[in-house]
């Protein structure tokens, strides 16, 4: 399997470095994007690993109406492709409307599709219709065999390059659990899995007007998560967890990564995996 971005095709399975997705939960400004780009670009370069920075221009299912949600399209997709072009590093934001499908397409790399929208019809057939790679965000209410009816509306709509991507289940309220079961499900319909360890910790409304989030247990969830086959991996990041504007409960912090990505590699070399 391989997905072919704008500069560079990325080969996935079992023979293949990891993917890593990664970077803030939402844009908060140019700044920040570029440092975590440029920090992730120099460290997954050290170790092999393909990588493709992550963050939301806008936020549309936070919990309060008060909720910082991002600068919008316009202006987040202008800071993704001043990423995009000063870094070299491909670049992948989700979108919540299929009149953002174009304009969306014209920037990044790959289109990321919510998983709370991924059975939205109209939704997936206009990120399909674009030809952009699509990683689709298994929803907390799916059972991942539902995922095929997902898939069916990607391919029938003219996707060719699909990933899927686990997230942990709704399991009671504001909570989630991951059942690992998911990945080789997943797997089995041809497609790339993805595993996002730091959603998957978060507590959802667990603070009332906003999330919580357990980072602590985020590590451990990654390093499973390889162990069980993921192709690749999704982590929200911050310099400060603490201080960012969204989802900073269930984002590792920018210096952990390092140390995290050595784990990983070192798990994905024993199931045969390439590494430097």
């Amino acid at each position: 399997m391989k997905i072919q971005l704008q500069n560079q095709t990325i080969p996935l399975g079992p023979a293949y470095p990891l993917l890593l997705i990664a970077g803030p939960c939402a844009i908060e400004n140019l700044d920040l994007c570029l440092y975590i780009a440029d920090f992730m670009k120099k460290e997954t370069e050290k170790r092999n690993i393909p990588y493709i920075f992550k963050a939301s221009f806008d936020k549309a299912n936070r919990s309060s109406i008060s909720s910082f949600r991002g600068p919008g399209i316009e202006e987040g997709l202008r800071i993704l492709e001043t990423v995009r072009d000063r870094t070299g590093v491909p670049v992948i934001s989700d979108i919540h409307l299929p009149s953002q499908a174009d304009a969306a397409a014209e920037v990044l790399d790959m289109i990321q599709i919510p998983a709370f929208l991924c059975r939205q019809t109209d939704l997936l057939s206009a990120a399909a219709r674009t030809g952009k790679p699509v990683n689709v965000k298994k929803g907390q209410f799916l059972a991942p065999w539902d995922m095929q009816n997902v898939i069916s509306k990607l391919t029938q709509s003219g996707a060719r390059e699909i990933l899927l991507t686990e997230r942990g289940a709704s399991f009671g309220y504001n909570n989630l659990v991951v059942d690992f079961r998911s990945l080789p499900i997943l797997s089995g319909f041809g497609h790339p899995v993805i595993f996002d360890a730091t959603h998957s910790v978060q507590l959802p409304g667990g603070s009332g007007t906003q999330s919580s989030g357990q980072r602590e247990f985020a590590p451990v969830l990654a390093r499973s998560a390889v162990a069980a086959g993921a192709d690749g991996i999704f982590i929200e990041t911050h310099p400060e967890p603490e201080k960012a504007l969204c989802d900073g409960a269930n984002s590792l912090h920018l210096a952990a990564l390092p140390a995290l990505l050595d784990q990983l590699c070192a798990i994905k070399e024993i199931l045969g995996g390439t590494r430097p």
